[in-house]
């Protein structure tokens, strides 16, 4: 009697969970566990990577761009390229990010902000240079030209936040540099995004706002699929047919001189054959210690950086995604286990996460609109390096020839003593 109960009791239970795992787990999370395999090894540095000035001097540029914004927003005289005085913008440093007196960092980048005396008390005011104005105006056309493809790169952004299909308006603007939004879209998020696609602010916790995106239907009446860069690629190479459960090998591009051990060689190749689970599918029901879930977790890291001006960002951004796409509380390992996909540079006192596939197929990930005028930036804030360069040189010479002068003066001057002396001398 026992021994049946007990066989009854095994059988309800395996029932169970064989319906468990049907209506919980998709199809994928459950045919691989976790085969966890150490990933570490001594971080290989790439000059190659360390040496991209359009990600590296992107940070710098950041406060020089929202300076200039503040300029052009807050200036009574356009016709005098956007004239301020120092006074209406000293006090704002914080706001810009900088550490430094806002004088000395529009000093510094003589290119874009010219000093001259203003009208009252000999005051120090600045104005944009016309190289600056100019730049300024081929922005504000790529904004303008691209807008439908900036507002696609937002909405996919939301969209990877899962079944909510929402992201808080703080978040957004935190990755506004990233993303190249322009400063229109936050005095009117709805007005900007008009016509690319069903948008709402709504109300969340703590009396945040946020901005939700609503799913597009098709010509016959069902939910349009969005693909991320991954499945684009693969689909025009062949590989990849958009059917359930599809593996898609992750493009590895190998630093020069970085070795793996063997059996990260071999987990990395059985990686690779693990079913590719897109980043805007829900995966909700996936289990987080599986193989799949990290394979997930790398193609949705690859999107977000995809999507991005440069195609990089500092690691540390990261974190405050970790509750509204799902990211796991490690996040920052991935990038480490995955040399290949990802590279780390610790340039300017900080650590920037890199899409390698980016910078090593020039066709493969769809440069940002933006992405040009950024670097024409960049060259630009080059030039005060050399303009500064050019004025302590010529401040040096003309404190070299003051001393010179005052050496021949000193000279002469005794030369003409001894002279008067010799005249006393005979007369007597």
């Amino acid at each position: 009697m026992i021994t049946e109960l007990h066989r009854n009791s095994n059988i309800l239970l395996c029932k169970l969970l064989h319906s468990t795992r049907k209506t919980i787990f998709p199809p994928h999370s459950n045919c691989h566990i976790r085969t966890y395999v150490e990933v570490y090894m001594k971080r290989k540095k790439d000059p190659y990577f360390d040496s991209i000035d359009s990600i590296h001097k992107s940070l710098k540029l950041k406060p020089v761009i929202a300076l200039k914004n503040f300029f052009i927003s807050s200036s009574s005289s356009p016709h005098d390229n956007y004239s301020i005085p120092i006074s209406s913008v000293s006090k704002k440093g914080p706001e810009f990010g900088l550490s430094i007196r806002v004088l000395r960092f529009l000093r510094n980048y003589p290119s874009f902000f010219e000093e001259f005396e203003g009208p009252l008390y000999n005051l120090p005011w600045f104005r944009l240079t016309q190289k600056a104005v100019d730049l300024d105006k081929e922005e504000r056309l790529v904004y303008e030209q691209f807008r439908d493809d900036i507002v696609t790169r937002l909405k996919k952004f939301i969209l990877m936040s899962g079944t909510r299909k929402m992201l808080p308006l703080k978040i957004i603007k935190g990755f506004r540099w990233y993303l190249g939004l322009p400063d229109e879209f936050f005095k009117d998020p709805l007005d900007y995004v008009k016509g690319c696609g069903r948008f709402e602010i709504v109300n969340i916790e703590d009396g945040l706002k946020g901005l939700s995106v609503f799913d597009e239907q098709s010509n016959n009446g069902s939910k349009r699929k969005i693909f991320s860069t991954m499945q684009k690629n693969a689909t025009k190479s062949g590989v990849y047919s958009g059917g359930e459960n599809e593996a898609i090998a992750f493009p590895l591009f190998p630093s020069k001189g970085l070795r793996l051990k063997q059996k990260i060689k071999d987990w990395l190749v059985e990686f690779q054959k693990l079913p590719y689970v897109s980043p805007y599918e829900d995966s909700s029901c996936l289990n987080p210690d599986s193989d799949v879930s990290e394979k997930r977790l790398v193609g949705l890291l690859h999107e977000v950086l995809s999507l991005f001006v440069e195609h990089a960002a500092e690691r540390k951004s990261f974190i405050c995604l970790k509750k509204y796409l799902g990211l796991p509380q490690k996040v920052h390992k991935c990038f480490e286990r995955h040399p290949h996909i990802f590279y780390l540079s610790m340039k300017n006192n900080t650590c920037t996460a890199i899409l390698k596939e980016a910078y090593c197929d020039e066709v493969a990930v769809e440069p940002h609109p933006l992405s040009n005028v950024r670097k024409k930036y960049i060259d630009l804030m080059k030039e005060s390096v050399v303009i500064l360069r050019s004025k302590r040189g010529s401040n040096s010479r003309a404190i070299n020839q003051e001393n010179a002068d005052s050496i021949d003066l000193g000279g002469a001057n005794d030369r003409t003593f001894q002279l008067e002396a010799n005249v006393l001398i005979d007369q007597d």
